[in-house]
């Protein structure tokens, strides 16, 4: 079972945040260990994995780069620990928001708007993908172009946390 079957909701790349808590709650106490103190063994065992799994999949759930993430991972698209190669294009673009932190140092917010700006560059393409996704419907080539994104936004990500702990 994986979790979106786990979590009752149609495999897809976003979540509803408002709907989330609600069935995670939901589920909780459907899954709740102490309910079940009086079955097999197995049952327990089971119980206990399902809620291990619903904090998991909560968890996952929650961060939206997770959670495609997950997606593609669960369609053979990711793996743990891939290698993948970012556009050179890319790459200098980020070059470049790293020169103009150096320089702005505390005197401006040039780089904080070329990090943002940067950041719609790389969602709006896949915009449409991530908010319309239909599994069985959504092509390969589409989760591709999700995936070139999520490695993008990993690394963009890196670079806010690592001016997150600077300034």
């Amino acid at each position: 079972m994986n979790y979106f079957e786990l979590f009752e909701i149609p495999i897809q790349l976003q979540i509803e945040q408002k709907f989330l808590p609600h069935k995670y709650f939901e589920l909780s106490k459907k899954f709740h260990p102490d309910y079940f103190i009086n079955q097999s063994s197995e049952i327990q065992e089971s119980i206990l994995e399902k809620s291990a799994a619903l904090n998991k999949g909560f968890n996952i759930f929650k961060n939206p780069l997770e959670t495609i993430k997950y997606l593609l991972q669960l369609k053979g698209l990711l793996v743990e620990e891939e290698k993948y190669e970012l556009p050179p294009i890319f790459l200098l673009q980020v070059m470049d928001i790293n020169e103009q932190i150096e320089i702005a140092a505390n005197e401006d917010n040039n780089w904080q708007i070329a990090l943002h700006n940067l950041e719609n560059e790389i969602y709006n393409p896949v915009k449409e993908i991530i908010e319309n996704y239909k599994d069985g419907i959504s092509t390969e080539k589409e989760l591709l172009q999700v995936k070139d994104y999520y490695f993008k936004k990993k690394y963009l990500q890196r670079i806010q946390q690592q001016l997150n702990r600077l300034l």
